[in-house]
C-alpha cells in the first residue's frame, strides 16, 4: 500500500486489507465526493440498478460492496428487503451513522455469510473492481443466489464513443486528483480510482468473466455513454 502524508491508497494486486484501509480512510466523506466526481451521475446510476434488478415487494436482495448503504437505501424503495455488506469497517460505521435503519454487515465478497441460496437477487456497485478474485466472487454470488435469481452489476467501464473516451481519460488523469484534493478526506485513494478504471475489462469482457462463473442470460448496456455499464445475469 502507498501512504502519504494525507492518506493512503491500495496497489492493483487489491489486497482485501489494503482495500479495507483504504476505503476507511474515504469514509467521511465518500458519498459527497462521488457525488461530485460523476457530476451527480451516481444517483441516476443507483436508481437504474434498481430498476434492473426487477425487485418485487417480499423478495430479498443482497447489496455487495455496499459502502455507507446508498446503494442498499435505493434497493429498499422497491419494496424488496435489502441488506448491505461490505469490507470496509470505517464504511459500515459511517453508513450506520447517517442511515442507522438500513440493515449493514461486515462481509467479504469471497466469503459472504450467507447460506446457499437465499437471495432472490445479488448486486454490487462499483465494488466489483475492487475485489482481488473477480472470478472468485461472482461464484460467490451464485452461491448465495437462488436458481432463477439475478444478479445485476453496475461498475464504472469504458466510453464507447473515442472522442468522448479520450477527454475521458484526460479528466481523470488531470482533473479528478485535483477535485479530490478539495473534497475527499483521503484524495491519494483517487489515484487508485484512477489506475484501477483504466485496467478494468471492457464490456463484452467482464460479461464473458460473468459467463465463466456460472451465471447465464448475460447482457449488458451502457450507462451516460459507457462511463458506467450495467451487467445483468441470471442464475442457472
Amino acid at each position: 500500500m502507498s501512504r502519504t502524508p494525507q492518506g493512503q491508497r491500495a496497489s492493483l494486486d487489491k489486497q482485501p486489507h489494503e482495500v479495507a484501509a483504504m476505503f476507511d480512510g474515504v469514509a467521511a466523506r465518500y458519498d459527497l465526493t462521488n457525488t461530485v466526481m460523476t457530476a451527480g451521475r451516481d444517483r441516476a446510476w443507483r436508481r437504474a440498478t434498481r430498476e434492473a434488478l426487477g425487485l418485487r415487494p417480499g423478495e430479498r436482495v443482497l447489496d455487495v460492496g455496499a459502502g455507507t448503504g446508498v446503494s442498499t437505501e435505493e434497493l429498499s424503495l422497491s419494496g424488496a428487503w435489502a441488506v448491505g455488506a461490505d469490507l470496509s469497517l470505517g464504511m459500515l460505521h459511517a453508513g450506520k451513522r447517517t442511515r442507522p435503519e438500513v440493515p449493514l454487515l461486515a462481509g467479504d465478497a469471497l466469503r459472504l455469510p450467507f447460506a446457499d441460496g437465499v437471495f432472490d437477487a445479488v448486486t454490487i456497485s462499483f465494488a466489483l473492481r475492487n475485489v482481488v478474485d473477480t472470478e472468485a466472487a461472482l461464484r460467490e454470488f451464485a452461491r448465495v443466489t437462488r436458481p432463477g435469481g439475478r444478479l445485476v452489476v453496475c461498475e464504472l467501464s469504458h466510453p464507447v464513443n473515442p472522442v468522448f473516451r479520450t477527454a475521458y481519460l484526460s479528466y481523470l488523469m488531470r482533473w479528478l486528483p485535483t477535485a479530490a484534493r478539495v473534497v475527499s478526506s483521503n484524495p491519494d485513494a483517487y489515484v487508485y480510482l484512477i489506475e484501477s478504471i483504466r485496467a478494468w475489462p471492457d464490456q463484452a469482457a467482464l460479461a464473458r468473466r460473468i459467463q465463466a462463473a456460472g451465471w447465464g442470460r448475460v447482457a449488458w448496456r451502457n450507462l451516460t455513454g459507457g462511463l458506467a455499464a450495467l451487467h445483468r445475469a441470471v442464475r442457472d
